[in-house]
């Protein structure tokens, strides 16, 4: 196999080694699928990106997405790590807007934009609605007694490229306590669209967050994630459909990772208009390691 080179970047990190780690392939030479995905689950991050060709086409670049356990059609911090990368790496110029071609369409990234000079800006595709779930259900999924699910707002699976549970908690001392039981997890995603559950409250570690959010994927080798842009991105959307603050946009920042010690802060903008819900997911890209493999 030829030389394939990569870069770490941590994404959603406020600081080095804070975040989600991504590797971001730059050069795929020779490689097959069965390839990119043995060498994920090497690596062992959630997620590994491999860009397809540094010409863009369509005016986008093409990008893989695999997790240890499967390709993905789309995941929020690999979008940003991977433009990050792309205008560092490739372009070498300060654009203000990289576009990828994903699975679920073209996601454009931009730069410095909405007043926040660091962060990367991707806007995701129209979220749907899926079904709702008794609380009573996902209770005991995560560990909990019912009362610790916050009954003011329903249980839901959403989507803006990949399906989740969004699951609303009463207080950071339930989203601490959560624990998936893998056996009830597995039974629970055999007949639904969304693998993943999201689980938020309205109290955090500190001040200058409004949230605090818990992931877990093990259908996609994911035991628990530190930051999930993906996931934020049906929060903001699930956060303006039913009103959660009591509005219809928000602009609120979402603290991930605490639990699992990758602190990781993601920034969230979203409006309804006519019936529409456009969703924003920001975070900051720090780079850590450039190598290839052999």
């Amino acid at each position: 196999m030829a030389a394939n080179s990569f870069h770490i970047v941590d994404v959603f990190a406020e600081h080095k080694y804070a975040g989600n780690q991504l590797a971001v392939f730059t050069s795929v030479q020779g490689l097959s699928s069965d390839d990119m995905q043995k060498i994920t689950k090497e690596i062992g991050f959630s997620e590994t990106t491999f860009i397809l060709s540094p010409t863009p086409r369509d005016d986008g670049y093409d990008v893989r997405i695999f997790t240890p356990g499967a390709e993905v059609p789309f995941a929020g911090h690999p979008t940003l790590g991977t433009a990050y990368v792309i205008r560092q790496e490739i372009l070498r110029t300060p654009t203000e807007l990289v576009r990828l071609n994903l699975k679920v369409g073209q996601i454009p990234v931009s730069f410095g934009r909405m007043g926040e000079p660091d962060v990367l800006w991707m806007k995701q595709n129209p979220p749907a609605f899926g079904p709702t779930v008794a609380p009573g259900e996902v209770a005991d999924l995560l560990g909990l007694p019912s009362s610790q699910i916050d009954g003011r707002f329903p249980v839901q699976e959403v989507s803006t490229g990949l399906w989740f549970t969004i699951i609303p908690l009463v207080s950071l001392d339930a989203l601490k306590r959560a624990r998936l039981a893998k056996d009830k997890y597995f039974a629970f995603i055999a007949d639904r669209q969304a693998k993943a559950i999201l689980v938020v409250c309205p109290e955090t570690y500190g001040p200058g967050n409004d949230l605090s959010v818990r992931v877990f994927v093990p259908y996609y080798g994911i035991e628990e994630d530190p930051a999930t842009g993906s996931g934020n991105g049906c929060l903001a959307a699930w956060l303006v459909k039913h009103r959660y603050f009591g509005r219809r946009e928000i602009d609120v920042r979402v603290q991930q990772g605490y639990e699992i010690g990758r602190p990781s802060r993601i920034y969230l903008r979203a409006n309804e208009e006519d019936g529409t819900i456009a969703v924003h997911v920001g975070g900051k890209v720090v780079s850590i390691a450039r190598g290839e493999f052999l």
